[in-house]
C-alpha cells in the first residue's frame, strides 16, 4: 500500500509539475507580447509624430527664410542662415547624444519589466 501511494503522489506531483511549466510559458509568451507590442505602438507614435513635426517645421524654415531673406534684401541669405542654425543644432545633438540614451532606455526597461 506504501508504495502505491508514493507512486500515486508522483504521478500527481509530475501532471503539477507540468501544469505549472505550461502556464509559466504562457506568462512568459504574454509578457514578451505585452512587451513587443508596448514597444511597436510606442515608435508608431513616436514616427507619427515626428513625421508631423517635420512637415511642420520645414514650412515654418520656409516661411522664416523668406521673411530673413526679404529683410536683408537677398532670399538666398535667408536659406543660408536658417540651414546654418540646422548645422548647430545637428552638430549640438551629435555632441550630447550620450545623454539621449539614458532617458530611452529607462523609458523602454520600464515597459519591458513591468
Amino acid at each position: 500500500m506504501g508504495f502505491d501511494d508514493l507512486k500515486k503522489d508522483l504521478i500527481e506531483a509530475d501532471v503539477d509539475i507540468r501544469s505549472y511549466l505550461e502556464n509559466s510559458e504562457e506568462y512568459f509568451k504574454l509578457k514578451i507580447f505585452k512587451a513587443l507590442m508596448r514597444a511597436v505602438t510606442s515608435f508608431t507614435h513616436f514616427f507619427l509624430l515626428g513625421a508631423l513635426l517635420v512637415m511642420g517645421l520645414f514650412f515654418i524654415s520656409l516661411a522664416l527664410s523668406y521673411v530673413i531673406g526679404d529683410a536683408m534684401g537677398n532670399t538666398l541669405y535667408g536659406f543660408f542662415i536658417v540651414g546654418a542654425f540646422y548645422l548647430v543644432v545637428a552638430v549640438l545633438c551629435y555632441i550630447f547624444r550620450g545623454r539621449l540614451d539614458r532617458p530611452l532606455l529607462r523609458k523602454f526597461s520600464r515597459y519591458y519589466f513591468e
